[in-house]
Parts: structure tokens; C-alpha cells; sequence
């Protein structure tokens, strides 16, 4: 018998405390009943334990994989309506590994996934900070102000204030080429951001995450990470 908090721990889903999270949002379900309060005990040896549908179970080897998340693809593992998700490109990995953060479904670029619950979230809490690096195509001729407006804050549709680091790449008739360095990762931040200055977004891809770069990885494929990249972004959010 063991805590769901803890189960889901152990099945690299996230950390005990980030379980607590989803179990608020309603995203777990105990033989197929949606768990509505904290602390449930689980006899892991019989119950059937899901996360946004998908059964999970503990982890043997912790796994750490970049994919280049391609446009018109979901950041889950199981989508209600048959939409294409990410787990369409993994289909050679032969475990089970969940996305750190998300990306839109129509967003492209470096998404990290992995089954260790405790790095995955550190990695996607603004706490620490973790550089995430776009490139955005955007309506409009971007000017130094909008750029001096987005540096400065700018208050979210949920309230809470967005802030990036912005370059101006270029212009291409009448749209213009940024590039954003984000450290908290807000829903849709870097399109909030844009088009409260009047630049909507266009297209949008994540070149880095965490100091992990696509390089030369194509759309839809992934590779694993290096083991200096896993000592790196461990060391990024004190985990030992």
C-alpha cells in the first residue's frame, strides 16, 4: 500500500509535491474514477492508476530525451478527440516518458522528455529560472519600444506579469523576425507577450531549452540526452 502522491513519484510522472498538482487539476483517475482529494492509498500491486488517460507504472531506468516537436501535434500522451499527439514520433522509444512543460499545438521545437519526476518538475518551475529560447515571426514591424515594453513586464490575461529578453533578427516585408529568452514559461507567454504590443504571432519554434539546443535535429525526430546534458541541468536546479 503506498500514497498516490508518492506512486506517481516513483512512476516518473513528477515529483510527490507536482502530483499533489495534478491531482487538483482532476488529470488522475483510480480504476477509471477521477481522484477528487489528496492522500488517497493505492494498493499498487491490483489499482490502476491514469494520468490524462494514460495508465502509468514505476520506473525502471530513468530516461532523458530531446524531441523537435513539429507544428499541429499535442504535448500529451493520449488525446480524447484522436488528435495527433507527440507520442506519434515516439513510437521506436521503448519507454515511457513525459514532456517537461508544453508546447502549443501548433508551437514547434526542443521539447525534453523524460521519466524522472523530480528533474521534470524543477525543470518546468519558475522558482528556477530555466532560459527558454524562441523564434518568432510575428505581424507587423517590431520597433525598440515594443521591445523596451515586453523587457519591462507586461501584465498576462491571468493576471500575473511576463517579461523576455527580445532581438530583433529582421524584417521580411511586413512582418519581423525576433527572438525571445523567457525564464518562467507562462501559458502562451510568448504570444501574449507579442500581441499586447501589437505583433501577433505568426509562427513559433523553441530553439533551446535549458541550454539544450536542437542543433541538427530535424522536425519529428529525437535523441537522446548526453550524459553531460543530464549533469547539467541537474546541477541547474540542485538536484544531486
Amino acid at each position: 500500500m503506498i500514497r498516490i502522491n508518492k506512486y506517481l513519484s516513483l512512476c516518473g510522472v513528477t515529483s510527490r509535491r507536482g502530483a499533489d498538482n495534478l491531482i487538483a487539476e482532476g488529470r488522475v483517475t483510480l480504476n477509471d474514477s477521477t481522484i477528487e482529494e489528496q492522500g488517497v492509498i493505492i494498493d499498487e500491486t491490483k489499482d490502476v492508476v491514469r494520468v490524462d488517460g494514460v495508465e502509468v507504472e514505476p520506473v525502471k531506468e530513468k530516461v532523458y530525451v530531446l524531441l523537435n516537436k513539429p507544428g499541429n501535434a499535442m504535448t500529451t500522451l493520449h488525446d480524447p478527440f484522436k488528435r495527433r499527439t507527440i507520442m506519434h514520433y515516439l513510437k521506436k522509444l521503448p519507454h515511457r516518458v513525459y514532456p517537461v512543460g508544453r508546447l502549443d499545438f501548433d508551437t514547434q521545437g526542443a521539447l525534453l522528455l523524460t521519466n524522472d519526476g523530480d528533474l521534470a518538475y524543477r525543470l518546468a518551475h519558475p522558482r528556477y529560472g530555466v532560459k527558454k529560447i524562441y523564434e518568432a515571426l510575428v505581424a507587423g514591424h517590431f520597433k525598440p519600444d515594443d521591445v523596451k515594453k515586453i523587457k519591462a513586464g507586461i501584465k498576462l490575461d491571468d493576471g500575473a506579469t511576463g517579461r523576455a529578453e527580445v532581438i530583433i533578427l529582421g524584417f521580411v516585408k511586413n512582418m519581423t523576425r525576433i527572438r525571445l529568452t523567457l525564464t518562467e514559461g507562462r501559458k502562451r507567454e510568448v504570444k501574449q507577450l507579442c500581441e499586447k504590443v501589437n505583433h501577433p504571432v505568426t509562427g513559433l519554434r523553441r530553439i533551446e531549452f535549458a541550454g539544450i539546443s536542437l542543433k541538427d535535429l530535424k522536425p519529428g525526430r529525437w535523441r537522446y540526452l548526453t550524459d553531460k546534458e543530464k549533469e547539467r541541468l541537474k546541477n541547474l536546479v540542485d538536484l544531486k
